[in-house]
């Protein structure tokens, strides 16, 4: 027994040490360029890019395989700083700005069919199989996944509402008349 519990301690230390030399010697260097665009992403993985998640669409961005309005969540915000970034002159005339939605689930036409809760990539969806769903609306990223597999239509993009905390006050609009005198 002690023959055992020694030879497994051994072969612990062993095996430690070969993986933490193989971590230092052994490691490669990704690219800067990269790991800085996934730093300026919402990191939400929502998939809405076509990409995985925020660093596979990160990468395709460094190497020039992207647009750099790839990103819904976004906006024109970050294709604005993705093309300041990369050096890439951009129209966002034709990129509309995504109006910030949560799922709402009505409860009467809830099956609990769980389709809504499989594509959730946040977990803002709470419920059982064959019971009712709901979102908590403070995690939820209004990506409509939810609402597009949903057999029975349930699922409803709410507007978010204004409040203390999510208002601004609107920048005014240029009066274009004034500077063509």
């Amino acid at each position: 027994m002690i023959e055992a519990i020694a030879s497994l301690t051994v072969l612990g230390i062993v095996l430690g040490t070969l993986l933490g030399l193989a971590a230092r010697y052994l490691k490669t260097e990704g690219n800067p360029l990269a790991e800085e665009i996934e730093e300026m992403m919402p990191g939400t993985q929502c998939g809405q890019c076509g990409f995985p998640g925020c660093a596979p669409a990160a990468e395709a961005l460094a190497v020039g395989e992207a647009e750099v309005t790839l990103c819904p969540p976004g906006g024109r915000a970050l294709a604005s700083d993705l093309a300041d970034k990369l050096g890439v002159d951009i129209n966002l005339s034709d990129m509309a700005e995504k109006e910030l939605t949560i799922a709402y689930v009505n409860e009467d036409e809830c099956i609990g069919c769980a389709r809504c809760f499989q594509v959730c990539h946040v977990d803002a969806l709470v419920g059982a199989p064959k019971q009712m769903y709901t979102v908590i609306s403070a995690i939820c990223d209004g990506c409509d996944k939810c609402a597009e597999v949903c057999p029975t239509d349930c699922i409803d993009m709410n507007p978010v509402a204004p409040t203390v905390n999510t208002w601004y006050w609107p920048k005014p609009k240029p009066d274009l008349t004034d500077m063509a005198a």
